[in-house]
């Protein structure tokens, strides 16, 4: 069949259900998109194409023996970001180069359970750390829909697969918008759960009060598919909640009337293109004539996310990094001189410049003298941002705006600027200080190039934001675009 790549992970469990095609001949189909596209997209460190037919193989089985989970058969990916036995987990990054991982995240452990097959791991920025998937060791990764410009990241490689339609989801992960700004980019839809939603056990930590495992997919119900089997609580992960975990699929087709949505007022000054809060506000409309409320919200501290966010995550990425050192796995400098050498060498040659930036800058913040001044308040100061969010749900359902402020960037414009790089989350990074889930949502075109709609919950009702999102799916056909070249 010719035509499997272009059906929805949703589409695609039904083809399997019905005995239409197999796992095997699904899997062969898209393992040979994947050899035929992904020198062009550089989406994938790397392919793991045995072990995926031989996935397919026993997931046939067990549907042949009515058996099977309830994603069997089902492919996807994973971000190079989370531990996988038995197959190379970089981050990206030359320090993990050669490190094979001895055991399987929680998620990956729970998706194999249900059945998945892995086609192989996503190409992503170094550790995490980046915004255009530029950092990576690898090579940056190319949008489908341009391959002039950046598909987002540090989740690129996540996107670029799923938007080009070499695999119908893969999962990502959220620290100041990782998941939700590529989705906007690549025309995908990305979610970000409500932090201790879902287990980071065996998920490389980059800030361990902000990261968040989500993933990217091409609907909101395949979104819901993949966060059911996910979610739930891990007692490896001290981080993890014990929180029931509803049925997110049976929650899509309920009605939004009454829904009361928030437009936030500073989400929507100079700094957004104009095209781009066109599409949002239409998008918004288009709740609105499904039967939700609009009504603008007023975030004070929001504008402080930014700088907040560059305080506290580079803290706790140099204590995370602190660990790859040379000595006991990862990349070590050849001949060293001594302790202290082999330290230096390993750290300097084994990290890019971004992450280096990153640590240097962490360290700065956490040393005596200047913890007070910059850590601690950064931490007042998101505190006060998570209390916005609070205020703003007590009359509000969701809370709506732009995901990026511009369509997708050229790759290499801002690559020398960080803080112009940095402002690309603006509108993204404070459901991470506060911990809120979120997503993004295809909702139109800006020159060519898709641009996504950011819906923010409450806590641990990521039902209701993937029920907005299905809603506005019904309505519109902006997440069914596929890039011209990938067809």
């Amino acid at each position: 069949m010719t035509d499997l790549h272009k059906r929805t992970l949703s589409e695609l469990a039904g083809g399997l259900e019905a005995g239409d095609f197999s796992s095997v001949e699904l899997t062969q189909a898209l393992l040979d998109r994947i050899g035929a596209h992904d020198e062009t997209l550089n989406a994938f460190v790397t392919v793991t194409g045995d072990e995926a037919l031989a996935a397919a193989e026993r997931a046939d089985a067990a549907r042949a023996a009515g058996e099977g989970g309830a994603l069997n058969g089902l492919p996807i990916v994973h971000k190079d970001i989370f531990c996988t036995e038995g197959v190379k987990t970089t981050c990206g990054s030359k320090m993990l180069d050669n490190f094979v991982s001895p055991y399987d995240a929680t998620i990956v452990e729970r998706m194999a359970a249900a059945g998945a097959v892995v086609l192989g791991k996503a190409n992503m920025d170094e550790f995490a750390m980046g915004s255009s998937n530029e950092t990576s060791f690898y090579g940056p990764v190319k949008n489908p829909w341009d391959l002039a410009r950046s598909p987002g990241g540090s989740s690129g490689g996540s996107a670029a697969a799923v938007a080009a339609r070499l695999a119908p989801a893969a999962t990502a992960t959220d620290t100041g918008g990782s998941i939700r700004q590529p989705a906007a980019l690549t025309g995908t839809l990305g979610i970000k759960p409500t932090y201790g939603r879902v287990s980071r056990y065996g998920m490389i930590a980059f800030a361990s009060s902000l990261d968040q495992a989500g993933v990217i997919t091409r609907s909101a119900e395949d979104a819901a598919r993949l966060l059911g089997v996910m979610a739930g609580f891990d007692e490896r992960d001290s981080t993890s909640i014990d929180e029931p975990v509803p049925d997110y699929v049976g929650a899509l087709g309920t009605s939004l009337d009454g829904l009361k949505v928030g437009v936030v007022r500073q989400h929507f000054d100079e700094g957004l293109d104009g095209d781009t809060g066109a599409r949002t506000r239409e998008a918004i409309a288009v709740l609105e004539s499904l039967g939700a409320k609009a009504v603008e919200v007023d975030m004070p501290n929001i504008d402080l996310s930014v700088p907040t966010y560059y305080v506290v995550a580079p803290a706790e990425c140099s204590s995370n990094l602190s660990r790859f050192d040379g000595v006991r796995f990862g990349y070590r400098a050849p001949d060293p001189e001594d302790l202290l050498d082999l330290y230096c060498r390993s750290r300097g040659e084994g990290f890019g410049d971004e992450v280096k930036r990153r640590i240097m800058t962490g360290t700065y913040v956490l040393s005596a003298g200047y913890y007070d001044a910059y850590y601690l308040k950064a931490q007042q100061v998101r505190h006060l941002i998570a209390d916005d969010f609070k205020n703003a749900f007590e009359d509000v359902d969701v809370i709506a705006g732009p995901t990026t402020p511009t369509p997708a960037f050229r790759l290499g414009a801002k690559v020398d600027d960080p803080i112009t790089m940095y402002l690309n989350d603006i509108y993204t990074i404070g459901a991470n200080l506060g911990g809120f889930p979120a997503l993004s949502v295809p909702c139109g075109f800006v020159k060519g190039l898709p641009v996504g709609l950011h819906l923010v919950g409450h806590h641990f009702d990521e039902a209701t934001l993937l029920r907005c999102a299905h809603a506005y799916e019904q309505t519109t056909t902006w997440h069914t675009a596929c890039p011209e070249a990938f067809e």
